[in-house]
C-alpha cells in the first residue's frame, strides 16, 4: 500500500471530521484546492460560500483582527471583575484583611517578586512534567484498550476506580511513601491529569470510519500505518480536547500536593499567607497560580491549532474555545 493512498484515505476521514459535506472531502480528499460546483451556492454573513478544499491561509493582518476579536470579551469581563474587585476593597465593604485593595496585592508581588518567582517555577516544574507524563501514559492506555478487548475490560474499570477516589485523600500516603520532596506532587498531577486524556484518547481513537479502516485492511496497510495515516490524526481533535482539560488540572494536582508536604511552591506559600491572614499575599499566589494555568493551556491550544489546521474549530481562523 502506498503511502500516497493512506494520506487520501487520511485527509477524506480528517474532511469528515471537519464536518465537510461529499463534495468537499472528496475535494479534501485528492489533495487538491480545486473548488467543487454548488448548483444553489449561498451567502452566510454577507461572505460567499466556502467551495471546497483546503481554506485559503488567512493573511497576517486578518489573523491579528481574529486575534483581537476573541479577546476583546473576556478582556471587558476581567475588567469588570476588576473594577468591582477595586471598588469593593476601597469602599471597605468587606475589611481589607479579607478582601485587599489590588494595589496592596501589586506592592505585595513587587515587593516579594524574587521569592515568588521561585516558588512558582517549582510549582512550574512539577505541572509541566506531571502533564507530559499524564499524556505519555494516558495515550499509551487510550491505544491499548482501543486495540484490545481484553485490555479493555481489564484496564477501563480500573482507570474508573483510580478516577473516583479523592487525590486529596491518597496525598498523605504519597507523602509516607515518597517523602517530601517533588515526587508526591508529580505523582498527583499525573493521577489528576490522566483520566481525560485516556477517555478522550479512547473516543477519538473509536471515532474512526470503520469503512477507512476496511480499506486501509484491503490495500494491505498494516496496524502500524493504519494508526499512523488513519486512526491517529482522527483522534486528534479528541485528544487535544482532553490534553486541555489534563494541563490545567495538573496545576490542581501539583498545588494539592504541596498543600500536604512541601517546604516550596505556590501550594506552600498559599498555606502560610492563610496561616498568617496575609491577604495581599494569598491573592498575589492565586494570580500566579491561574497564571500557569492560563499559559499552559494556551501553548496546548497553539499545539492544537498547527497539529489540526483542518478541523472544523480552526477552519475559520479563531478557536471555538474563544470565540
Amino acid at each position: 500500500m502506498t503511502e500516497n493512498s493512506l494520506d487520501t484515505a487520511g485527509r477524506q476521514a480528517a474532511a469528515k471530521a471537519a464536518g465537510g459535506d461529499p463534495a468537499t472531502a472528496a475535494s479534501f480528499a485528492s489533495g487538491t484546492s480545486t473548488p467543487v460546483e454548488d448548483p444553489a451556492p449561498s451567502t452566510v454573513g454577507g461572505r460567499p460560500p466556502e467551495t471546497g478544499g483546503r481554506p485559503p491561509r488567512p493573511t497576517l493582518g486578518r489573523r491579528a483582527a481574529a486575534f483581537a476579536d476573541s479577546l476583546w470579551r473576556p478582556a471587558l469581563v476581567l475588567a469588570v471583575v476588576f473594577a468591582a474587585w477595586w471598588f469593593v476593597a476601597a469602599q471597605e465593604y468587606v475589611p481589607n484583611y479579607l478582601v485587599p485593595t489590588p494595589a496592596q496585592v501589586w506592592e505585595t508581588m513587587t515587593g516579594q517578586w524574587s521569592e515568588l518567582a521561585r516558588h512558582t517555577v517549582v510549582t512550574l516544574y512539577e505541572t509541566v512534567l506531571g502533564f507530559v507524563l499524564a499524556a505519555a501514559l494516558g495515550l499509551a492506555t487510550a491505544v491499548a484498550i482501543a486495540y484490545s478487548r481484553t485490555l479493555d475490560k481489564a484496564l477501563y474499570p480500573i482507570v474508573l476506580f483510580a478516577q473516583v477516589i479523592p487525590k486529596i485523600a491518597i496525598a498523605p500516603l504519597l507523602v509516607v511513601w515518597f517523602g517530601l520532596g517533588l515526587t508526591p506532587k508529580i505523582i498527583l498531577a499525573v493521577l489528576i491529569a490522566f483520566f481525560p486524556v485516556v477517555i478522550s484518547g479512547v473516543a477519538g481513537l473509536r471515532s474512526t470510519d470503520p469503512e477507512l479502516l476496511d480499506l486501509a485492511a484491503t490495500m494491505g496497510a498494516g496496524p502500524w500505518r493504519t494508526f499512523r495515516k488513519i486512526r491517529f490524526p482522527n483522534a486528534l481533535p479528541h485528544l487535544m480536547a482532553g490534553l486541555k482539560v489534563a494541563v490545567t488540572l495538573a496545576v490542581v494536582g501539583a498545588v494539592v500536593g504541596e498543600f500536604v508536604g512541601a517546604s516550596e511552591g505556590l501550594g506552600y506559600v498559599l498555606l502560610l499567607a492563610n496561616g498568617n491572614l496575609d491577604a495581599p499575599l494569598l491573592f498575589a499566589d492565586l494570580i500566579l497560580m491561574s497564571a500557569i494555568g492560563i499559559v499552559l493551556f494556551v501553548l496546548v491550544e497553539i499545539a492544537e491549532a498547527l497539529l489540526i489546521p483542518w478541523h472544523a474549530s480552526r477552519r475559520a481562523g479563531v478557536s471555538l474555545t474563544t470565540s
